[in-house]
């Protein structure tokens, strides 16, 4: 979406060959050897723009505004008052958050460099952060004319479907799947598209009108059991017998209930209502179609993450956790009973009928699973 160093700086096939070195560290995660890696060849090479984006790319996505922002001064320290240096700074105060200032100084680069993609790309992305969507694809209409790019369809994408176009937007996504020039750029279009078409489960409500259960749907594809507001929050058993109740109408069947982390009394009782043994990890089988249960998504535990990755790849039974966190970076979890606020369950009440509909839409991370034993 944001990809400021991936728009055409004409870097000749030498500086192609220096920055080689700085990109892999940043793709291997290493950003401090990257970060040093970048300001060698820059003093080296203080005139490579390339470079000077790439560099700026990296701190950006790395969560370093303020760092950007010094880069983006030394950029105009480096090349004047010009529309590169403009668009780095207005770029860096998107990133801050201090948006009238980001659009005043993205106006400066467009007076300075009209003909420059990445100025009109940038000005649309601060004008959708401050909420301005006409103005956001006026800007991007006119970033796609001057280079064609996938990353400016992407978020053109992203604006039509805050705006609840989602047909107009799942062809802004198909359209940036076409241009991807790379098997990530995609993969991501891909995941859009996808994450677009359970938004528009919804249609005609905007993703702003939704509850933070639909939305959370929409973005993952794991069906929430609890999702109706209500006057107290789901008891683990209340989600065990709801979760019994979808199943049973989705016909899943488990062969082993496998639970991980902290025991609930309720698990027990959810063994007895799937009618399969509550074993250990150790007895893990995936032919026989697993339930793995947990209270909650163990992140960055190895048991949990070896046996749900292996789940995943071999497309076959289920990941349910009780309660769940709203703001998950990586989702494991295939169906939920309640999402939690502050580690405190939200008060909700089971809507099996809508989690039923969800389990069976063709965008749910169940959609192609196996979901009895082979």
């Amino acid at each position: 979406m944001r990809t400021t160093a991936s728009y055409d700086l004409f870097p000749d096939a030498r500086s192609e060959r220096a920055l080689a070195r700085a990109r892999w560290l940043a793709r291997e995660g290493r950003t401090r050897d990257a970060q040093a890696a970048y300001d060698e060849l820059l003093a080296a090479k203080p005139e490579l723009k390339a470079c000077w984006a790439e560099y700026f790319e990296l701190l950006r996505t790395s969560g370093r505004g303020e760092e950007a922002l010094r880069l983006a001064d030394r950029a105009r320290a480096m090349f004047g008052e010009t529309g590169f240096s403009f668009t780095l700074r207005g770029a860096a105060l998107t990133e801050l958050g201090r948006y009238p200032e980001a659009l005043a100084e993205l106006d400066r680069a467009v007076e300075a460099d009209p003909d420059l993609a990445l100025v009109w790309h940038e000005l649309g992305y601060a004008a959708y952060k401050l909420g301005d969507r006409n103005r956001a694809l006026l800007a991007l209409d006119r970033a796609f004319a001057l280079e064609p790019h996938t990353d400016t369809l992407k978020l053109r994408g992203q604006v039509l479907r805050e705006a609840g176009r989602y047909q107009a937007a799942e062809v802004a996504f198909e359209g940036a799947a076409q241009a991807a020039e790379h098997a990530e750029q995609r993969a991501d279009a891909e995941r859009e598209i996808a994450t677009t078409r359970r938004y528009g489960f919804h249609a005609p409500r905007r993703p702003d009108d939704l509850t933070a259960a639909e939305r959370w749907f929409a973005e993952t594809g794991s069906v929430v059991l609890a999702s109706t507001p209500g006057p107290v929050a789901p008891s683990d058993e209340t989600i065990v017998a709801t979760f019994a109740e979808v199943a049973a109408n989705c016909d899943w069947h488990f062969g082993q209930v496998i639970l991980l982390g902290p025991e609930f009394p309720a698990c027990n009782d959810l063994a007895d209502r799937m009618g399969a043994p509550l074993v250990t990890p150790s007895a893990f089988d995936p032919p026989v179609c697993p339930l793995i249960v947990g209270l909650r998504p163990l992140v960055g535990d190895k048991t949990w993450s070896g046996i749900v990755g292996r789940l995943a790849n071999e497309s076959i039974g289920l990941v349910l956790a009780l309660e769940h966190p709203p703001d998950a970076q990586t989702v494991t979890t295939d169906v939920i009973g309640v999402l939690t606020d502050a580690g405190k369950r939200l008060e909700r009440a089971p809507n099996p009928v809508r989690a039923l509909n969800e389990a069976q839409h063709p965008g749910s991370r169940l959609a192609g699973r196996r979901l009895r034993p082979i």
